[in-house]
């Protein structure tokens, strides 16, 4: 581990605010585990994706565009934990089997992981069902929006990011010949945790109240992926691909095993839709579908 220089002004930003948030009391959890809180995330404009200035900026990652969330909508302020995952793989089955216990890293407030789009899609049609709340995957425009909760900097602490304040791979990473560090800007190294940690670990909610938006597990978004976002849309609503062969789905965040880079909150990827690791979890949406 490289210990942290002295910096002459701070790299993170804090920010006071309070939460707006309901808890879905459908989900009979044990006391003592996370509950399943979900955020109000005004309507606004921003800007999506990253400038071409911006360390890390790839190609996917523009052009940036002015995007409008015209309706509000409430996320989950953690990841999908595996006691959350437990009590919904214990109600009706809507379409698809979900294995009750999928995670390799075990613990009840640990996110789950494991997970593929087509099963977190099934857990968010049972709590559909099991409350009569339009339960869903986020739009990957309404993820950015959120995470970047007014925000326009790389991360939603501000320019740079430490391991103080969430689970990714502060140290260095050679491979292939390539070193990739583990500090971003004028931020420091820090730990390599090699696993994920329990959600709201860190003092380190953004301005609408979310926690683990950068790091601990990728999540998946609704929207099938697209190499550019050359024609997507404006209002918030999920990029559909009317290519039957485009099967592949959006995911956000990076992981516990990403380097900083990977982390921001303008980085996009996308895999297959069985994709099934312990670096994938996701958080859900309840608001009316945006498609």
């Amino acid at each position: 581990m490289v210990a942290a220089e002295t910096k002459s002004k701070p790299v993170i930003q804090y920010r006071d605010r309070t939460a707006q948030f309901y808890t879905e009391d459908a989900l009979a959890i044990s006391s003592g585990q996370t509950p399943l809180d979900m955020v109000y995330i005004p309507p606004g404009i921003f800007q999506m994706g990253s400038p071409k200035g911006e360390r890390g900026h790839r190609k996917a990652e523009g052009p940036q565009h002015s995007v409008t969330i015209v309706q509000p909508f409430f996320m989950g302020k953690y990841p999908v934990t595996q006691a959350q995952w437990r009590a919904v793989a214990a109600l009706p089955q809507v379409k698809r089997d979900l294995n009750a216990d999928p995670s390799n890293f075990k613990g009840d407030n640990r996110p789950v992981e494991q997970i593929t789009w087509y099963d977190a899609v099934e857990f968010c049609q049972r709590l559909e069902k099991a409350t009569d709340r339009p339960y869903r995957l986020p739009t990957e425009a309404e993820w950015e929006y959120a995470c970047r909760a007014g925000t326009t900097t790389p991360f939603h602490f501000g320019q740079s990011i430490t391991t103080d304040l969430t689970n990714y791979r502060g140290t260095d990473w050679e491979i292939g010949g390539t070193t990739l560090s583990g500090a971003y800007g004028d931020g420091p190294h820090g730990e390599f945790r090699e696993e994920t940690t329990d959600v709201g670990s860190f003092e380190a909610a953004n301005t609408f109240g979310l926690y683990d938006m950068h790091g601990n597990v990728w999540e998946w978004c609704e929207d099938h992926w697209h190499g550019t976002y050359e024609g997507a849309p404006e209002d918030g609503s999920a990029w559909i691909s009317s290519d039957k062969s485009k099967k592949s789905r959006v995911l956000r965040g990076g992981s516990w095993f990403s380097n900083p880079e990977i982390c921001r909150s303008a980085n996009r990827g996308g895999d297959a839709p069985d994709l099934r690791d312990n670096l994938t979890g996701f958080r859900v949406v309840c608001g009316l579908a945006r498609d």
